[in-house]
């Protein structure tokens, strides 16, 4: 009876312990639940180039000389000699009006004129022989004066009715037609020059000691496709406008007026400062926080925080000017929220191909 007893309670300490055995071998079996997968990211390594500070803003552009040309005096037109989109020089003719009347106005003072030349000549022969007064003498030198300055005037309105182009430049707008009657100050064509073309920027007075003259501009215009457009700073205002707190620059443009018509907007970058063969990473890898900048780059499958010192910022590129060296992968994509040292995968690594691998246990 004895012997049985202990024998029971061996066979429950087997049974048990084998228990024991069976749980901690399927606790071996099972992954670990806690374990948090890598983040995916987007990583790119730096580059190294030329970086430039610049000032960027918009306006409209311009036309430096632009003119309306009027009629000084009244009359029909009766020649049109240009059209618009037509290329006219200084002092070309653009229309002719009418000059029957002023024509016989000028011969009409021409005669008077004559007339008063050939009584000066004889009251000058009796002056000399003291047959006449020194003042009746002057009287008459005056009027004769008088008669050579209505000549002029009568000459000079009969001129005016060849209308002339104030200034070299193309044909922009024409107000008038063939057979109009025009009257002294009516508008009759709009002449605009293409060169130099302009814009005026307005810019913050605190760039105020960046902006010199001569510094070189590249205008991008949305309604051209292609490169950007030179340009250059060739004056800067003296004063601040204390209402908006900004000074007005001239930006002009030559030779570009097949391409670029006044009223296009353009966007204005104005080259500065320029450094050399700095290392650059794109703007999407910095994280700003509480004053620091900082990235994240990839050691070993881990995401590590490094504080960063920027320079210059261009054209989606930031310089680095201490923390980071050459050749490592910065990420661009996917750290924001990112913790130190956590793990992460970059998406655009080649994928190992497991399929075609050898078999390490086939001999």
């Amino acid at each position: 009876m004895k012997l049985f007893r202990v024998s029971s309670t061996a066979f429950a300490c087997v049974l048990l312990l084998s228990a024991c055995q069976q749980g901690e071998s399927v606790e071996e079996e099972q992954p670990d639940e806690d374990e948090t997968p890598p983040v995916p990211v987007e990583v790119s390594t730096p580059i190294r180039g030329d970086i430039f500070a610049t000032y960027s803003g918009t306006a409209p552009i311009e036309a430096l000389a632009e003119a309306d040309v009027i009629a000084k005096v009244d009359g029909e037109v009766r020649e049109l000699h240009v059209e618009e989109g037509d290329m006219v020089s200084k002092n070309q003719i653009l229309a002719t009006l009418d000059g029957d009347r002023l024509r016989l106005e000028l011969s009409e003072s021409q005669a008077r004129l004559r007339k008063m030349q050939r009584d000066f000549e004889r009251n000058k022969e009796l002056q000399d022989k003291g047959l006449i007064s020194e003042g009746d003498f002057e009287k008459i030198q005056y009027d004769m004066e008088a008669l050579e300055a209505s000549y002029n005037l009568a000459s000079l309105e009969l001129d005016y009715t060849q209308i002339r182009a104030p200034i070299a430049g193309v044909i922009s707008e024409r107000y008038l037609k063939l057979g109009n009657t025009i009257n002294t100050g009516d508008p009759v064509f709009r002449v605009t020059s293409f060169d130099p073309l302009v814009a005026y920027l307005f810019v913050p007075e605190r760039e105020f000691r960046q902006i010199t003259a001569g510094q070189p501009v590249q205008i991008s215009i949305d309604a051209l496709a292609g490169a950007p457009v030179s340009a250059t700073v060739t004056r800067i205002s003296p004063i601040v406008d204390p209402e908006t707190g900004t000074f007005k620059i001239t930006i002009e443009m030559r030779g570009v007026e097949e391409r670029v018509k006044p009223g296009m907007f353009g966007r204005m970058s104005i080259v500065y400062d320029k450094h050399e063969n700095v290392i650059q990473v794109p703007r999407s890898a910095i994280i700003e926080r509480a004053g620091e900048s900082f990235v994240f780059v990839v050691e070993d499958g881990v995401g590590i925080r490094k504080l960063v010192e920027t320079g210059f910022d261009n054209n989606g590129m930031v310089e680095i000017s201490s923390g980071l060296t050459d050749g490592e992968n910065v990420i661009i994509v996917g750290h924001v929220g990112l913790k130190n040292e956590a793990k992460v995968v970059d998406i655009n690594a080649p994928v190992e191909d497991t399929e075609n691998a050898p078999d390490e246990d086939t001999e």
